[in-house]
Parts: C-alpha cells; structure tokens; sequence
C-alpha cells in the first residue's frame, strides 16, 4: 500500500517555506508558486510538464521554477519520490544577493526546470535541513540561505529577468483578464463575464489567457483562492471559514484542491504552521 507522507515549514515573519515529502500515489494539479522554487530530489524519480516541456528530476538533481512557473508532478514509476523543497519570495532573494556596497542584481531567470549539479543539490539539502530543524538558529538559517541563493544563481542561473516590452494584442487581453480574476477571486465569474470585461470573444480570451499564464482562467482563479484561503488558514482562520470566504462550497472542496495544489491537507498545513 502507498505511504504518501509530507512534513512542511513556514517562516512566520518572511516569505520562505520548506517542504519535505514522499509521494508514490500523489498527483499534483497543474500550478503554479508566487515564489522561485527550488528543490532536490532524494529518492525515487519524479515526471512533470514545464513551459511545455516534459522533465523528470532523477535522485540527486535539483529543480528550479521561477515565479509563475506552472507545472504538475506525479512519480515517475510506482516507487514513489521523496524530495526537498523550498519556497523563496522574489524579493528575500534579491535581499539574499544585495552586495556590500547596497547594490541589488536583477532578479535570475531559469530556463532549465532541472539541472544535475551534485554542489547545488548539497546546498539545498543543507539548508532545508536547517529550515525543518528546531535546533538551527536564525543567524545559521540566514546564512545557509544566502550562500544556497548565490550558488544556484551563479551556477544555473541563465540571465536575469527583463523588463517587459510592449504589449501585443494577445497578451493585453490575458492582463486584462488577470487584473478581473484579481479583483474578483471569489466570484462566480463566467466566460462572459471575461468577455465583456476585455471587448474580446470569449475564445479569444481563453486562448490569450493559456498562451500567457500557461493556465485556463479557471485554473488561475482556482489557484488565486487557494493562495488566498493558505494565507488565512495561515493568520488563524479556521478552515470552514477560509473556505467560504474563498469561494469553495465547503470546506471539504477546499481540502479536495488545496491538497491536489500543494502536496498537503489545510489541517496539515495549519498544524504544521502552528507553534507547540
């Protein structure tokens, strides 16, 4: 019988997240994080679809995805994978590589989802450890975090980001679109609803919306609540109510996708958060 098992970190006062896990029967929706990601995988082998591309992180590799990155994830064969994880925010890594003299980089791109790198994958797996264990100090977590930071960007980072251009047509229509699922994660909104709000048909706005965010609108709103019911569950919400205020139905839809979207239970996650 499968044993799917997860452990999970959370930093109360940053935006940085462990997670440890262990997945023979785990399927992960298709998804994307609001931070970099990087992980090491530490048994096992596990498949995914990147940018549009299939991937798989054998033991010993390390993964990487930018912000907005989606992707999915499922063992390769019935074994199962065990991996580490962590979760960075966009602006403690460009904290991580501030140099001596208050100069910020830009922000690194990663265009390789995998990178076989044996250093980088010590890097990872010393500071995760550090991250999930109690007896770590700050001071040693801090450190580890930004001597990892520099490794990956130095050794599988590609350039760094752009500021972006102009707009086509295409990817106006898809902000457009973003900016109404921001407004309004927990409303029933419809493809017409899409379609008003953009003067665009509501297939144009479908086909805008996945070539840009590489999600359907509904994924992405799915996804937007998720994030939103995490955060709230996170302050103490109590999950029944991070539910409703979302838009799921209850707290049971809830627990359906939060699980499917980030590998643990709402409870697991709330125990995992909460000091004791």
């Amino acid at each position: 019988m499968a044993q799917d098992w997860s452990r999970y970190w959370r930093s109360p006062h940053r935006p940085l997240e462990a997670m440890y896990a262990h997945f023979e029967r785990h399927v992960y929706h298709r998804h994307s994080h609001e931070t970099y990601s990087f992980g090491v995988t530490e048994t096992g082998a596990q498949s995914f679809t990147c940018r549009g591309s299939a991937h798989t992180s054998a033991a010993g590799m390390v993964m990487a995805f930018n912000p907005e990155d989606p992707h999915d994830g499922h063992a390769t064969d019935a074994l199962g994978f065990t991996y580490r994880m962590v979760h960075i925010g966009p602006d403690l890594l460009s904290d991580a590589l501030t140099d001596a003299t208050g100069r910020r980089r830009g922000l690194p791109l990663f265009t390789a989802p995998v990178v076989d790198d044996p250093a980088l994958a010590r890097a990872l797996r010393e500071l995760h450890a550090a991250l999930l264990s109690r007896h770590a100090t700050a001071l040693r977590r801090d450190e580890l975090l930004a001597a990892t930071v520099a490794a990956i960007v130095r050794r599988a980072a590609t350039a760094p980001l752009r500021p972006p251009g102009p707009l086509g047509p295409s990817a106006r229509i898809a902000r457009q679109v973003r900016q109404v699922l921001h407004d309004r994660p927990a409303d029933d909104l419809t493809a017409d609803d899409l379609a008003r709000a953009t003067g665009a048909s509501r297939y144009a706005v479908y086909r805008a919306f996945r070539a840009e965010y590489g999600l359907p609108p509904s994924d992405y709103q799915r996804q937007l609540r998720l994030r939103t019911a995490r955060t709230l569950i996170a302050d103490g919400t109590p999950i029944s109510e991070a539910a409703a205020a979302t838009g799921f139905a209850d707290q049971s839809h809830l627990t359906r996708w939060f699980t499917r979207y980030f590998g643990l239970t709402p409870g697991t996650y709330r125990a995992a958060i909460t000091p004791g």
